[in-house]
């Protein structure tokens, strides 16, 4: 009976997933016979709640591709810390390979200002408020696990003070009295 309860709420976490299929490409191979052409695809899946993955797929039709890049996404799933589950806790940038790119937090209302496959992570992952920038290569495979590579390296205000042994409220509380000393010496 504990099986079938287990296997009903692994049918929930893939309904509450939400995958979007950013890449297809077309791949022909020569070889002695003529061309055998097959389909390449990227997937981006996540629950609109800081989880993300990513996979890639090869098939020689594409739904299979589809299918096979969306399993791999689902297996390497990472959670992502999200400011007020809407934007992210600060600017940074990433890179992989010939592409960089550029993600900034945003104040409420602003949107996802991001282009092609970085809208895509950002829709899966639930982030409602964020300016990216592209830079170098627009190829979808970089673009994303640049951007990947970004999110990974984004630190929360809990991780931080996790490491210098403090509490949050030191942190952010000094960063906050910080800016006003600023403030009040302009």
């Amino acid at each position: 009976m504990v099986q079938n309860t287990d296997r009903h709420n692994k049918k929930e976490l893939k309904d509450e997933l939400v995958e979007k299929l950013v890449h297809v490409n077309r791949v022909a191979k020569t070889v002695k016979g003529g061309r055998t052409i097959s389909f390449a695809a990227v997937v981006v899946v996540g629950d609109q709640k800081g989880r993300i993955g990513l996979g890639t797929g090869k098939a020689m039709e594409v739904p299979d591709a589809i299918v096979k890049a969306s399993n791999e996404a689902r297996k390497n799933m990472v959670r992502i810390p999200l400011r007020e589950g809407r934007t992210l806790h600060h600017d940074i940038s990433g890179r992989f390979g010939a592409g960089k790119v550029v993600l900034r937090t945003a104040p409420a209302g602003t949107g996802v200002i991001a282009g092609g496959p970085m809208r895509a992570v950002f829709e899966v992952l639930g982030v409602q408020d964020v300016v990216a920038k592209s830079l170098g290569s627009n190829n979808p495979y970089n673009m994303i696990k640049a951007t990947f590579a970004a999110l990974k390296a984004i630190n929360s205000p809990r991780m931080v003070a996790a490491k210098r042994g403090k509490k949050v409220g030191d942190i952010v509380s000094r960063r906050e009295n910080g800016a006003k000393d600023v403030k009040e010496e302009a």
